[in-house]
């Protein structure tokens, strides 16, 4: 038996509503502006507070808006309806490698979160409780799911490759394509019932699946007492890891305290003064942007385990809580995943509108995934997994 099965009911995008998953964004205002520009876009569904008339309502308050979209949305065509099916997916864009997945939906009590936790889907990493009730609240909400999780299929991963690489080119011609921010090629299929359908999800469900993107949305699924959730089952090769870098809007102290207080906990502080201050190419040393100046630091291992040794486990606990006495919730931080380059990340400092970039190295995928199989947890908002799977292409109707 496989723990990957068919969407009993299906909303499949007749093209316009994809959009990037609500997680995405470093300033909420892209998001606005994103709808404003295609109302169509699952974006207004999934965060109905950031649309153009909402603002400053809040997230629950904003819920009957999310109802009204997608109800107008499957009445005026954006949605056709389609039964028991998974869904072939194609990611693909000029010199890159074509990312391959299928959505289907995956049994939720097969979440293991610790190593003493029977279960296929393996997720270590810590989250926003916040977030996890608002995911909630959609769903009760909706009684449907726009955003996959992006699970990485960690035992039979080259077969699934192979076999969904097979499926798509035989496949004819899409039944929708959507395009990202990136520029990149967004392909779906539908495969019904049979022999097909079963192969694939046997593949899909063949090993551990290891939560790439959608940490919260696999605990809302847990929480709010879902038998199955949504995901796109993915393969290590269609998926590469960015940097996830960190902005803070306001210090605690002056820059020259902090980098005291950095030396003071053991880190060597050096300035960077022949170019810009980009990622670092490795880990080992975060590099910061305060006003006017860069610096290449590195932080002193300080606990035994290896995993909080790691790079942002560092930044977390020696720079942003230790240094400047700051929660990882905290408003004043701001998670940047990889879309957005050191360049933009160093402009919000220059310009005023923040006081701190780190730029982290990025961890790689095979780290990722012996991590998670030792079943370690991996600090909060440390992997930017390109590409995205894009929310609202594929939608599942809950039982109610």
């Amino acid at each position: 038996m496989t723990v990957v099965h068919p969407i009993a009911r299906a909303w499949i995008t007749t093209g316009g509503t994809g959009a990037q998953n609500y997680d995405e964004f470093a300033d909420d205002a892209e998001i606005t502006a994103i709808i404003e520009a295609n109302p169509h876009s699952a974006l207004g569904i999934e965060m109905p507070h950031r649309a153009p008339g909402s603002l400053g309502t809040s997230f629950l308050d904003a819920l009957p808006d999310s109802v009204a979209r997608l109800a107008e949305a499957k009445a005026d065509g954006s949605y056709t309806p389609a039964e028991q099916v998974v869904v072939l997916y194609r990611i693909s864009a000029p010199g890159e490698e074509t990312a391959y997945g299928l959505f289907a939906m995956v049994d939720t009590d097969q979440i293991s979160t610790r190593a003493d936790e029977p279960g296929l889907v393996i997720r270590n990493e810590d989250v926003f409780i916040a977030k996890v009730r608002e995911r909630v609240a959609l769903a009760e909400a909706l009684g449907h799911l726009l955003s996959p999780v992006l699970l990485l299929q960690t035992g039979s991963g080259d077969e699934l490759h192979a076999a969904l690489a097979a499926a798509t080119d035989a496949a004819g011609v899409p039944a929708a394509t959507d395009t990202d921010q990136a520029g990149r090629t967004h392909a779906i299929w539908l495969v019904g019932p049979g022999p097909e359908q079963d192969a694939l999800t046997g593949l899909a469900g063949g090993g551990d699946l290891v939560v790439a993107d959608g940490n919260h949305r696999s605990l809302a699924a847990q929480t709010g007492g879902l038998s199955r959730f949504l995901a796109v089952v993915t393969t290590p090769a269609s998926v590469a890891i960015q940097p996830y870098n960190r902005l803070v809007s306001e210090l605690t102290t002056t820059p020259g305290e902090l980098l005291d207080r950095l030396r003071a906990a053991g880190a060597e502080v050096e300035p960077i003064d022949d170019g810009p201050v980009e990622v670092p190419a490795a880990g080992g040393t975060v590099h910061l942007r305060l006003a006017g100046q860069g610096y290449a630091v590195r932080l002193p291992a300080t606990a035994d385990a290896r995993l909080e040794n790691l790079d942002h486990a560092l930044v977390e606990r020696l720079l942003l809580r230790d240094a400047l006495g700051l929660d990882p919730g905290d408003k004043r931080i701001t998670y940047v995943g990889g879309d957005y380059p050191a360049s933009w990340l160093t402009g919000e400092v220059d310009a005023g509108r923040a006081e701190l970039a780190v730029l982290i190295a990025p961890v790689t995928v095979a780290d990722f995934v012996a991590v998670n199989l030792a079943r370690e947890k991996m600090p909060r908002k440390s992997t930017w997994f390109t590409p995205k799977a894009r929310g609202g292409l594929v939608v599942a109707e809950l039982p109610r």
